[in-house]
């Protein structure tokens, strides 16, 4: 599903698409709706970059198993474990 977001709503909030993503991703992240993943992918940024973002807004980064297990799948998936 896409969204459009018409730019004079973008004009009068005063933020361009970035920020808008971003806003919407630390939103749903803070509400525990997104998971870490998901949140950075939203708003375009890497992990480290959007967990970077949240510690800027002094938003805890909740890890729980389902984010640990996706790390494992990935360090698989890489060879790294």
């Amino acid at each position: 599903m896409g969204l459009l977001i018409p730019d004079d709503v973008l004009n009068a909030a005063r933020m361009t698409e970035g920020e808008l993503r971003q806003e919407v991703a630390t939103l749903l992240f803070e509400r525990e709706k997104l998971t870490l993943a998901q949140a950075a992918s939203l708003a375009q940024m890497s992990r480290i970059q959007f967990q970077h973002l949240l510690a800027s807004r002094e938003i805890p980064v909740h890890y729980g198993v389902e984010e640990f297990d996706q790390d494992l799948h990935t360090l698989r998936e890489l060879g790294q474990l």
